[in-house]
């Protein structure tokens, strides 16, 4: 496997640890924090390319 794709898995993978870790100690609840771990980095992705066209 090259690098570049584990790296990606990776990020993806340390990135919703991140985010459900945080919204959960917020919120104690499981269901809210995955909620938005997964919905986060969608919001994000349209931002950034928002952000680009700006």
């Amino acid at each position: 496997m090259r690098r570049d794709p584990l790296k990606t898995v990776t990020f993806a993978a340390v990135h919703f640890a991140v985010a459900f870790s945080v919204a959960y100690l917020l919120t104690g609840s499981v269901a809210i924090a995955g909620g938005l771990a997964l919905l986060e980095p969608m919001v994000n992705t349209v931002a950034c390319l928002l952000h680009e066209r700006a």
